[in-house]
């Protein structure tokens, strides 16, 4: 799966120069209940018949190929399976993806680990509201490199603190105009990054919330 034992502080940028790579590969597949474990239960706001696997091959902070795993609602599987293949191409580095139920459907956990992930049937923090992420229409990527800074200073995951400071352009960040965010914006999708509070720096949505 991802790349692990990524940087605490700072990333390796990708092998770059001329040499030829492997071709970008992605498959989608179906999904049961048993599937995703954890991270879905009966009351949930989408069926398991309604998400997708999404294996997408992504460079690691260690400069190698890797292979990883989204799910996602099935409406935007193919965009998803595109716009990781522009990160490829333009060598974006990316820790881990791996569904969340390999860290028991717990969020912080996930964010703890860098760990890229879409799915995961849960309410918004504090809120009886269903999260984005519940839909199968939202991505965190890198959470580390990017991330959630409440209005009170807190910082989700904590291992992101050196990372608050946007004006880096260390490997992994999301920046206005990058990779990333030209990427998923050019499919209409929004980034918490351009949110006034929270801003979640490593949050993709398709419906921008």
């Amino acid at each position: 799966m991802g790349a692990m034992g990524g940087p605490d502080a700072t990333g390796a940028t990708p092998a770059g120069g001329d040499e030829p790579v492997a071709p970008y590969r992605s498959a989608i597949s179906a999904v049961t209940a048993a599937d995703l474990g954890a991270s879905w239960r009966p009351g949930c706001p989408v069926a398991p018949d309604a998400l997708r696997r999404v294996e997408v091959d992504h460079w690691g902070f260690d400069g190698v190929v890797h292979r990883g795993e989204l799910v996602v609602h099935r409406s935007v599987a193919d965009e998803v399976a595109w716009a990781f293949g522009e990160l490829y191409a333009a060598r974006f580095p990316i820790e881990r993806i791996e569904p969340i139920d390999r860290f028991e459907g717990d969020d912080g956990a996930s964010m703890a680990a860098n760990n890229t992930s879409a799915f995961n049937g849960r309410r918004v923090a504090g809120s009886s509201t269903w999260s984005e992420h519940a839909f199968g229409t939202a991505i965190d990527l890198n959470p580390v490199q990017n991330p959630c800074v409440l209005a009170d200073g807190t910082v989700l995951p904590e291992r992101g603190r050196p990372w608050v400071d946007r004006g880096q352009q260390a490997p992994g960040m999301i920046h206005p105009g990058g990779a990333v965010h030209r990427t998923f914006v050019g499919l209409g999708w929004g980034w918490g990054g351009d949110w006034a509070d929270p801003k979640d720096h490593h949050h993709l949505s398709q419906t921008g919330r």
